[in-house]
């Protein structure tokens, strides 16, 4: 599918999952239906499976956006605080589509956490409250980052190679139930190097020969030989650490350092240390590499954005940053904390930034890089590899200082989910086509319409909140407990769902989705 058709497609509101090979042209095909939707004034949001993803749309997480945070369980108090905050509830609200990147590193759980989150705060069983939903992203890359047990009793990250498949977000039940149709964009725009690409389709297919090692052997280089402005992968935080500490020392001038304030229950203030990705003294100078490490409630800054340090204020020493786009930000203090119940447990302090001179090849993801020094010697996840050297133009741009055989390898499963989604693709494909001009162009005028009128609820019919609670006073409301009790009193003494609607102030449908909520009704 060629992206100007997987563009046809998004705009009749289908929910979609577009997919393909890294330089296909994903983030490009969602960037001209964002701006489509922008000129006809559809509300959107762009948002993204981590932090540094985020930061290529200028978005949000998808976690921060939903309000779900970091749980691992929603419980019908957490979804009533989401309702109940007026900034989360009006943008869930408001929005009619909304695009989920990097959908490959979003845990199963917490794809159908935000589905859960948009169905109570729209007050719809649609999946995700009715949205639109466009999920991109390729499985073939790195795969979600889940908890699990370690001998010790420790609770580490990553996938284990016999982990069911419901750990990747397509075997999720909110993925179950929005049943997206597939757009596989099979253009390349990134690499045009054909000895490059075959090396790439043959890690994709976990089919490398000898021939492509002994092209990926021949760009292995000596370490005294490299530039040292070059963007520099590796797999482990360790040896990231190593490069940002010696190229900090190269540095002229006077060092900095900010030591980490902490207080709160010891065993909670280590938990959030090691969930921190600042260190527990940053050490910085003039000229160093940065990245910062938490979302800013601003805006102007996400878990992921790049600068460098230009200067240190002279009032209160913060440093001063320089970002990529070029924004100069003062990176203030900011704090972790954990609570419960609403009282706070523990807390620490720090300044959002880590050394960024090298980042580890999970950071790299969604990159594009005319040159790269990467070490895959100490590869240990599927797609670690696939997706470092993805990263690159060409095989002429690649300097390799060692590889192992795991780095050549994806995900078996990815393999097998990968036809399923080509034949979805080509029967959508064999869908579009059959519409004809004149269909498709009715679809797409009626779409865009009502999504800039009011968005489009489960039965098709456009609707705006604020005219609605004109005739029902609770449209799109929160439910609360009270009126859930009433509900199952005026439905057990046989009163019809426009009846209960009116007495109610929502709509029939709302009161007949809510009743097979509670399992009053099928």
């Amino acid at each position: 599918m060629t992206q100007d058709e997987a563009l046809e497609l998004l705009k009749t509101g289908a929910s979609v999952f577009l997919t393909g090979r890294p330089g296909s042209g994903k983030t490009h095909t969602v960037n001209r239906y964002l701006e489509d939707l922008a000129e006809a004034g559809i509300p959107n949001a762009y948002t993204a499976s981590t932090g540094i993803a985020a930061t290529h749309g200028h978005g949000v997480t998808i976690h921060a956006w939903s309000g779900v945070g970091v749980k691992s369980a929603l419980t019908r108090r957490d979804l009533d605080t989401i309702a109940g905050n007026r900034r989360l509830a009006g943008r869930i609200e408001k929005t009619k589509v909304l695009v989920i990147d990097e959908v490959s590193m979003l845990p199963a759980r917490t794809l159908t956490l935000a589905d859960m989150a948009c169905r109570h705060v729209r007050a719809t069983n649609a999946p995700f409250g009715g949205l639109q939903v466009v999920l991109v992203g390729d499985f073939f890359q790195l795969p979600p980052v889940v908890r699990r047990q370690s001998d010790d009793g420790m609770l580490q990250f990553g996938n284990d190679d016999d982990e069911s498949d419901a750990a990747f977000a397509h075997g999720s039940a909110a993925w179950r139930d929005l049943d997206p149709t597939v757009c596989y964009l099979s253009e390349q725009h990134r690499q045009d190097d054909r000895p490059f690409l075959d090396i790439l389709d043959a890690i994709r297919g976990n089919a490398c020969t000898g021939v492509h090692r002994e092209r990926l052997a021949s760009r292995i280089v000596a370490h005294d030989t490299l530039p040292p402005t070059r963007t520099r992968l590796f797999t482990h935080n360790a040896a990231v650490d190593d490069i940002n500490r010696q190229q900090l020392a190269k540095l002229d001038g006077e060092l900095h350092s900010f030591p980490m304030t902490a207080k709160g229950a010891q065993f909670a203030i280590d938990a959030l240390k090691r969930g921190c990705l600042s260190p527990e003294t940053l050490a910085l100078k003039r000229g160093a590499v940065v990245m910062f490490t938490k979302n800013d409630p601003a805006g102007r800054y996400v878990n992921g954005t790049l600068g460098l340090v230009e200067d240190f204020d002279p009032e209160t020493g913060a440093p001063m940053v320089r970002t990529k786009s070029g924004k100069r930000i003062v990176a203030e203090p900011v704090t972790w904390k954990i609570e419960e119940g609403g009282t706070e447990r523990a807390s620490i302090t720090q300044h959002p930034l880590r050394l960024a001179w090298a980042i580890t090849v999970h950071k790299s993801q969604g990159m594009s890089l005319d040159a790269a020094v990467i070490d895959l010697s100490k590869a240990f996840e599927f797609g670690q590899g696939y997706v470092a050297l993805s990263r690159l133009r060409s095989l002429q741009g690649l300097q390799l200082l060692g590889l192992n055989e795991r780095a050549l390898q994806v995900n078996p499963q990815a393999i097998e989910k990968d036809a399923e989604f080509r034949s979805a693709a080509e029967d959508a494909l064999e869908a579009l086509k059959r519409l004809g001009r004149k269909e498709l162009d009715l679809r797409q005028q009626a779409f865009m319409e009502a999504g800039a009128s009011g968005a489009a609820d489960a039965g098709g019919t456009a609707y705006d909140v604020a005219t609605l609670r004109q005739s029902h006073g609770k449209a799109y409301a929160p439910w609360t407990e009270a009126e859930e009790q009433e509900l199952r009193r005026l439905h057990h003494v046989g009163e019809s769902a426009t009846a209960i609607a009116e007495i109610l102030g929502r709509k029939p449908g709302a009161i007949r989705s809510r009743l097979k909520k509670l399992a009053l009704i099928s």
